[in-house]
């Protein structure tokens, strides 16, 4: 899932061509000199040759390397499904640009709590080392779904998929 018909970016090695002012803002919208992308077409083709090398973002291919900004992650996750496979409860995901994955240890989710308001940012690995921000809504869907379990001697929050359990919250619980 998800890795279906995407370019191979990771073989290729361009020369940097400098950056191009187009930047992707936290919700996931796409920007060009300030305008937002008004054509999905144009921000999931673009979508497929993004790489994220160190800690910057670019559009690559074969020939070009160009810089973009992104604000939190590239991808927000829209939608989930709870399926059942192989007799497992397993998460499937759907980013704003129609990539689809499944919650597993190659795909894991996280948490992050801003450490000033204590706010959750709820993260999945989309593929390579792109991320994607779960939107609000799943957020409150994995909340409905999650249970606790003892992790590392604490009473935590999450949820499972694939076989894995991923910690939505690990503030211990009372026991």
């Amino acid at each position: 899932m998800g890795k279906k018909g995407l370019p191979p970016v990771h073989l290729w090695n361009p020369d940097f061509s400098g950056d191009i002012d187009i930047r992707i803002a936290r919700n996931g919208d796409w920007f060009y000199k300030g305008s937002i992308f008004t054509r999905l077409a144009m921000v999931r083709l673009f979508s497929t040759i993004l790489r994220k090398d160190e800690d910057d973002y670019y559009l690559v291919t074969p020939v070009e390397k160009v810089r973009i900004q992104v604000e939190d992650a590239p991808f927000v996750i829209v939608s989930l499904d709870v399926v059942n496979q192989d007799g497992r409860q397993c998460l499937i995901m759907e980013t704003n640009t129609g990539d689809q994955l499944r919650v597993d240890e190659d795909h894991p989710l996280w948490v992050i709590n801003d450490p000033v308001s204590g706010e959750p940012a709820p993260y999945v690995r989309v593929r390579d080392r792109l991320d994607g921000l779960i939107s609000r809504a799943v957020f409150y869907e994995l909340a409905e779904l999650s249970e606790s379990r003892k992790v590392n001697g604490k009473l935590c929050l999450g949820v499972e998929s694939a076989g894995s359990f991923f910690v939505l919250d690990d503030t211990p619980l009372e026991t």
